[in-house]
């Protein structure tokens, strides 16, 4: 029997009314960190998985199933992954659009599957991926399976998510994704968000486990060029319990050759208590030496 968005929904919040219950007496106010690591692991709101506060990103200028990472060659990309899983980083964030689920899978080949975390996420708009045809997510899904070479996804995404009324368009795939978690095929859902009214629309919805939110101390590359109208909902969103990965901290690259302006946004962002973990794309492994003691330094203050 279809169900509909209201019942859904309605039924979501009648079976999650313990769960809101239990995620504003778990999830912190402000996000402690027990000492200044930078590779610490964190809580991912209150989904139960826990990741590296420093996390890959591996779409940078992404699109087509390309990105930076991807233009730097199988080699060097793969050097790169084993070399931020050597550092510390425990969470790498994939998507359709990046074309990197192949790289994950030959880098990581002889790691435990538990000793690392992974999220990706499904693209549903036009353009973005070669295909025309947009399949259903548990299709897609078991697409990425394969794909990954694993049993499990940890953390799946609506991608680029930009207009308000997302939770009505995407509806389908919302029941889907919340199928595969029950089945623990994922675990956990979420958005990625483009725009400040796909964030606020994630705002008192429990489907909702986690959110991409790009943030820095400047508004680049962001929903809105006032990082406070921003903060303002990303800290409502992680006192609901949502995880919150931060993106687009380095304003999509803008900031990478402006120490000053990287270390502003990382005290920033830190400075929230609300952002769980730092999703940076990463090109070269200096970038991580670099950031990570940029990051611990911020952490000591």
């Amino acid at each position: 029997m279809k169900i509909t968005r209201r019942r859904f929904i309605s039924t979501t919040i009648a079976g999650a009314t313990g769960i809101a219950l239990n995620r504003s007496l778990l999830a912190n106010k402000i996000v402690k960190y027990t000492v200044p690591d930078p590779f610490e692991l964190v809580n991912l709101g209150t989904t139960g998985i826990k990741v590296s506060l420093i996390s890959a990103g591996t779409g940078a200028h992404g699109g087509n199933r390309q990105s930076n990472m991807t233009r730097l060659g199988k080699e060097k990309f793969e050097f790169l992954l084993n070399y931020a899983l050597e550092r510390g980083v425990r969470f790498f964030d994939c998507a359709d659009t990046y074309g990197t689920h192949p790289y994950i899978t030959n880098a990581f080949k002889s790691v435990p599957r538990d000793k690392y975390v992974l999220s990706s996420k499904i693209w549903l708009h036009e353009g973005g991926i070669p295909e025309k045809e947009r399949p259903n997510a548990d299709v897609v899904v078991n697409r990425f399976l394969k794909e990954l070479n694993t049993d499990y996804i940890d953390l799946i995404l609506l991608h680029c998510l930009t207009s308000p009324d997302w939770p009505e368009k995407f509806e389908k795939q919302m029941e889907i994704l919340a199928k595969l978690k029950e089945k623990g095929i994922i675990r956990a859902h979420g958005v990625s968000v483009h725009s400040l009214d796909a964030m606020k629309a994630c705002l008192n919805n429990p489907w909702v486990d986690t959110v991409h939110a790009r943030i820095n101390a400047y508004g680049t590359a962001m929903d809105n060029k006032d990082p406070e109208k921003v903060a303002e909902v990303v800290k409502k969103l992680h006192d609901e319990g949502k995880g919150i990965i931060g993106m687009k901290l380095i304003g999509n690259g803008a900031f990478k050759n402006e120490p000053e302006k990287i270390d502003k946004s990382i005290k920033y962002v830190m400075g929230l208590g609300a952002v769980d973990t730092l999703a940076v794309g990463f090109e070269q492994p200096g970038e991580i030496d670099d950031f990570a003691k940029r990051l611990e330094h911020a952490l000591k203050i």
